[in-house]
């Protein structure tokens, strides 16, 4: 921007009401601001309203839960019916994939026996291809999800018996 310019914008700004001017030209750009003769002094920063404390909603008596199971074993007793063995989990968030590419076979299928490091499926998070190999050793008795599906971070994928 050519200095003449600069200098009629501050003419502008002085001889207006104005407090600032900005003018951008292509990549360049020129703020002028008129300012007091003398610095006003800043106001002391106001903490942050604190809130009141909420009271946790009362809970009215409810039966006792069953104890929760620490392991990965999966029951026939579960709501979405899933075959009893060894869950394998999603270990992060994004979309599976039952094979490396959409014209390659699929890495595990029902019925299919697995060792410890097979890889069973890809999980796309943030561009980026992850295998998820097998925890365990056994027969794939239950795939859960289906090819591109999003999945969750600890969704079921496979049982593996």
């Amino acid at each position: 921007m050519d200095i003449r310019k600069i200098k009629k914008l501050i003419e502008l700004l002085e001889e207006s009401n104005l407090t600032e001017i900005e003018i951008v030209e292509g990549e360049e750009s020129v703020r002028l601001t008129r300012g007091a003769a003398t610095a006003a002094p800043m106001p002391a920063p106001v903490p942050a309203p604190v809130p009141a404390p909420v009271s946790a909603p009362q809970v009215i008596a409810a039966p006792p839960a069953a104890p929760a199971e620490t392991g990965p074993v999966v029951s026939p007793d579960d709501s979405e019916s899933v075959p009893e063995g060894q869950l394998v989990r999603a270990p992060m968030v994004g979309t599976y994939y039952s094979a490396s590419g959409p014209e390659s076979e699929p890495f595990v299928s029902m019925g299919q026996k697995v060792a410890v490091g097979d890889t069973l499926c890809i999980i796309e998070a943030m561009k980026m291809f992850n295998q998820i190999e097998s925890d365990f050793s056994g027969t794939v008795v239950a795939i859960l999800v289906e090819n591109g599906q999003p999945v969750e971070f600890d969704e079921p994928l496979f049982v593996i018996r």
